[in-house]
C-alpha cells in the first residue's frame, strides 16, 4: 500500500515547441522532505507550478492526497487549499495588514468566522516569530520577515502539502537564516514538503531525499547525504562543483 501524498508519473510540459519538462516521475510520501536543485532553466519551477496547476501539463499526471489535479472536473480552487505555495516574491497584499493577509482567505474560501480565522492567524504568526507584526503592512517589514509572513499566511490554509519555489533567492543574506530556520521547524513537525532552493547545507541537513534535475529531466534522486556528497552522475558533480565552491557562489 503507498503511502504516497504526492504521485506523479510521466510529467511533460511544453511552451510551445520548447519542452520544458520530459517524464518527470515522483513519488514524495507524507512527512516527506525533497529539496529539488538544479542550474536555472532546468524545470524545478516550473515542475512545482504543474504540482499545484499554475501551469497546466502538456502531458503525464499529478495526484495529491488523492486529487488528480489534471481532472477538468476537479474543483480547482478546492484542491489548492490543501496546497500551501511560498514564492520567490512574497505576493502579500500591500494593502492588507498582516492579520488581514493571513485571514481574508481563510474567511472567503474556507468560510471561516472572522474569530476562528484570527486565532489560527495569530498561531501561525507566532510559529514565525512574528506575533508583534500582526497589525503591520508589509511595507514596513523586511523581505525576510515577509517571506516568514507568507509561509505563515500558506499554514493558516491548513495545507497537507507546502510547496516553496526558492523561498530565499530574493532576500538579504542576513534575513535568510530565519526564514530557513522556519522551514527547518516545519519538517520537524512533519509537514510533507518539496523545496526547490540553491541552500545546499540546507538541502543537506533537512531533506529526507535530494532531486537533481537538468535540462526537463530528473538526473539523479537519492538521501541528500549521497546527491550532495557522493553524487554519480556528472552532471551532477559538475553542478555541484560549481555551487559548493565559495568563489563561485551566486
Amino acid at each position: 500500500m503507498t503511502t504516497s501524498i504526492i504521485s506523479i508519473q510521466n510529467l511533460k510540459k511544453s511552451f510551445g515547441s520548447n519542452q520544458v519538462l520530459t517524464d518527470i516521475n515522483l513519488e514524495v510520501d507524507k512527512g516527506e522532505v525533497v529539496c529539488v536543485v538544479g542550474p536555472s532553466g532546468s524545470g524545478k519551477s516550473t515542475m512545482l507550478r504543474c504540482i499545484n496547476t499554475l501551469e497546466t501539463p502538456t502531458g503525464g499526471s499529478i495526484v495529491v492526497d488523492g486529487m488528480d489535479m489534471t481532472d477538468l472536473d476537479l474543483d480547482i480552487d478546492a484542491a489548492r487549499t490543501r496546497i500551501g505555495m511560498v514564492f520567490q516574491s512574497f505576493n502579500l497584499f500591500g494593502h492588507l495588514t498582516v492579520r488581514e493577509n493571513l485571514t481574508v482567505a481563510q474567511i472567503k474560501v474556507l468560510g471561516r468566522s472572522k474569530a476562528e480565522a484570527n486565532t489560527i492567524a495569530e498561531a501561525n504568526l507566532a510559529k514565525v516569530g512574528l506575533s508583534e507584526k500582526i497589525d503591520a503592512k508589509p511595507a514596513s517589514l523586511s523581505g525576510g520577515q515577509q517571506q516568514r509572513v507568507a509561509i505563515a499566511r500558506a499554514l493558516s490554509m491548513d495545507p497537507d502539502v507546502m510547496l516553496f519555489d526558492e523561498p530565499t533567492s530574493a532576500l538579504d543574506p542576513e534575513t535568510v537564516g530565519d526564514v530557513l530556520q522556519v522551514m527547518r521547524n516545519l519538517a520537524e513537525a512533519g509537514m510533507t514538503m518539496v523545496v526547490v532552493t540553491h541552500e545546499m547545507e540546507f538541502a543537506r541537513q533537512v531533506a529526507d531525499r535530494v532531486l537533481f534535475m537538468d535540462g526537463g529531466y530528473v538526473v539523479e534522486s537519492g538521501p541528500a547525504k549521497e546527491v550532495i556528497g557522493n553524487p554519480q552522475e556528472q552532471r551532477t558533480k559538475d553542478f555541484l562543483a560549481r555551487v559548493l565552491n565559495p568563489g563561485q557562489l551566486g
